[in-house]
């Protein structure tokens, strides 16, 4: 059976002057698919076999290549965006005929010349097609990374009850949690973080701030330049709701917590009548 997005070993049945047939075996009744004339090995011969890759030409028909793509069904790769169009955007997989990514296996904005994770799979229509969806399954989670390693990893999915979905490596499940700010981020974008945690089944959490006494002196500064914009005083504390501290600063209550602390120490800050003032 010959099998459509799958690299496979074909027998030759047939010579014509416009290339060869192949088929997965020698019955007449098998289907057949077309090797160009242009890709035939030469000096090949009939019963020969030949290692292809089956897809369909820019005419719907199936054919097949002895050039091989990025990534075959089932598995994922990371593919650049060639051209954003009516129906979706056309990726660059490595053969002739461009990879249709469907407006609905989108996740947020593409644009082009973005560097995506994508899934190959087969639609409805039996027609090849990239997703951006379903890559959390497809990652590994036998990383060699530990706690405090640094690590390079690509943004593919915004999870917004859990955080944000990073493969590290682009190979392994990472996340980064929700209480950090991502909001500046889009799926493509690479980030440089640091392994919080390695949890049992082996995906990774990290995060994109620095360790908390070097993140704290950051925090810091820019809540100076926060309590400068409100005229010196900055109108809530660290008694305010996480949610206001979040809209507010873009910090969690407790990064938040750590950094007035230091101001406080530090008599950069005073705390009184429910204010925060500059000193």
């Amino acid at each position: 059976m010959i099998e459509l997005g799958k690299i496979q070993n074909l027998i030759v049945v047939k010579k014509v002057e416009f290339g060869i047939y192949l088929a997965s075996s020698r019955n007449r009744n098998e289907e057949r698919v077309l090797l160009p004339k242009k890709q035939v090995p030469k000096d090949v011969k009939t019963g020969d076999e030949i290692e292809v890759f089956v897809y369909k030409d820019s005419k719907d028909r199936l054919i097949s290549t002895v050039n091989m793509p990025r990534l075959t069904v089932g598995e994922y790769a990371l593919l650049k965006v060639k051209e954003i169009t009516k129906i979706g955007a056309f990726l660059d997989w490595g053969l002739e005929k461009d990879l249709l990514l469907p407006y609905k296996e989108m996740i947020g904005r593409v644009e082009e010349g973005d560097e995506l994770l994508i899934r190959l799979y087969v639609d409805k229509s039996n027609r090849l097609c990239g997703s951006m969806k379903g890559i959390y399954h497809l990652l590994k989670t036998n990383s060699p990374y530990k706690v405090d390693d640094e690590v390079e990893g690509r943004i593919y999915e915004f999870g917004h009850e859990f955080g944000t979905y990073v493969a590290v490596d682009d190979m392994y499940s990472a996340m980064i949690p929700r209480f950090e700010d991502a909001s500046h981020l889009r799926v493509g974008d690479v980030v440089n973080a640091r392994v919080t945690k390695v949890k049992a089944d082996g995906k990774l959490d990290i995060s994109i701030r620095d360790k908390s006494y070097i993140q704290m002196d950051e925090d810091a500064e820019m809540i100076l330049e926060l309590i400068d914009s409100y005229a010196g005083v900055l109108p809530f504390t660290e008694k305010a709701s996480p949610e206001v501290i979040k809209r507010e600063t873009g910090l969690s209550k407790n990064a938040f917590k750590r950094a007035i602390g230091r101001l406080y120490k530090e008599r950069q800050i005073t705390l009184s009548d429910g204010k925060i003032r500059k000193v």
